[in-house]
């Protein structure tokens, strides 16, 4: 079956939600079709997805739907997709479906699909590891497999009776092993000589809310005890004026320099980061930079999720060197005198720095792989299976 697989005409069904899962279903597509050139694939997907020659039976914007709220506003219309979708998958019954992260729309459609004798993947395990441990039951309903992003993940899943791949991490093939510092900084505007502190206190709204006046704060505290410091901060545009009033508040204004996006430009230029807890610390980590994790959110939903944890880390830097490498400070932790501390410690330990960044090497080397030939290998024993 193996060799000759390659040359049959066979049809695959993706779903992709939005411009992450558009990113990493064209990694996919560039494995797949190295393997069976003939492949056609069908579903829903983005400008990647469709310079594939992919066919979108609607725009993929339609699922790219952040928060609550806005979900619940157009819960309707999504559902509604999703019920088309599945109906037209069953009548004309590809080889294989494959859900890429969206877990919210993929996983119920996996799972309906799977039922009826569809086989399915889904790739990016969704962050059971974190807070969504009952997730998993879900997940072993939906998936005949999983390709994993995180090294530690496959056995997680495989204790729970669920079939899984590591496949490496897409963005360590995009940030370089050697960051440069300097030319970093040039294009940013900062003194090469000046100790840079980026502050990221997150992408999302409610982050801002619950984090960007502590981070403020903090970073007041620490221009006190070294006046030279510089600051930059990575918003999305559309925060800004909300920033903006936070630094006033917090006697910042004009001494924090607000970069537009720019995030790795952000962390390629600074010494140290302080940064919410979330994808963009191992992105952190991929640069090599110590960093200080915070979370603050909703004091009951905090209590909900801590009941959940699986694991005694938070950050995903911790989660993958399987130690406390960086501190966390979460919560009620989470004070401006505590960030500023920890942040401070930081710049004074040549040392320290040092062995953590062998320590980030080391993950980067291990994060790095060939990503869509390992997709495509794990795909064909699915269909072999």
């Amino acid at each position: 079956m193996g060799a000759m697989s390659t040359n049959e005409q066979r049809r695959f069904a993706l779903v992709a939600g939005e411009a992450s899962g558009d990113l990493l279903a064209g990694l996919l597509l560039d494995g797949l079709e190295a393997r069976w050139p003939a492949l056609q694939t069908v579903g829903i997907g983005g400008p990647r997805m469709l310079a594939h020659g992919f066919q979108s039976w609607w725009p993929q914007e339609k699922l790219a739907v952040r928060g609550y709220i806005e979900v619940l506003r157009h819960y309707a219309e999504i559902a509604g997709i999703r019920r088309q979708l599945k109906a037209r998958l069953l009548r004309e019954r590809p080889e294989l479906f494959i859900g890429v992260d969206a877990p919210d729309f993929n996983l119920d459609l996996e799972a309906g699909l799977r039922s009826e004798g569809i086989k399915t993947v889904h790739f990016v395990c969704p962050s059971i590891w974190a807070w969504r441990a009952n997730r998993i039951d879900k997940i072993r309903a939906a998936a005949d497999h999983v390709l994993c992003i995180f090294p530690f993940e496959p056995e997680l899943l495989e204790k729970q009776g669920v079939a899984a791949s590591y496949v490496g991490h897409p963005i360590a093939n995009v940030i370089p092993m050697t960051p440069d510092r300097a030319a970093a900084r040039a294009a940013l505007g900062l003194d090469p000589e000046a100790q840079v502190v980026a502050l990221l206190p997150g992408s999302r709204r409610s982050e801002i809310r619950y984090l960007a006046a502590r981070f403020f704060a903090a970073a007041a505290l620490m221009q006190k005890a070294k006046p030279k410091l510089q600051f930059i901060a990575p918003i999305l545009p559309g925060l800004r004026a909300e920033v903006e009033s936070l630094l006033q508040a917090a006697g910042m204004a004009g001494r924090v320099k607000l970069l537009d996006g720019q995030s790795h430009a952000a962390l390629a230029a600074c010494d140290v980061t302080l940064i919410a807890s979330g994808t963009a610390t191992l992105e952190a980590a991929l640069f090599k930079r110590p960093m200080v994790i915070a979370y603050n959110m909703n004091g009951l939903s905090w209590r909900l999720m801590q009941r959940k944890q699986l694991q005694p880390w938070v950050g995903l830097p911790n989660i993958l060197c399987r130690e406390f490498v960086v501190p966390e400070l979460l919560q009620e932790a989470a004070s401006p005198e505590a960030l500023a501390q920890a942040t401070l410690e930081w710049l004074d330990a040549p040392a320290k720095t040092q062995a953590l960044q062998q320590r980030f090497s080391a993950l980067h080397v291990q994060l790095q792989r060939d990503t869509p030939t390992l997709c495509a290998d794990a795909i064909q024993k699915v269909l072999e299976g």
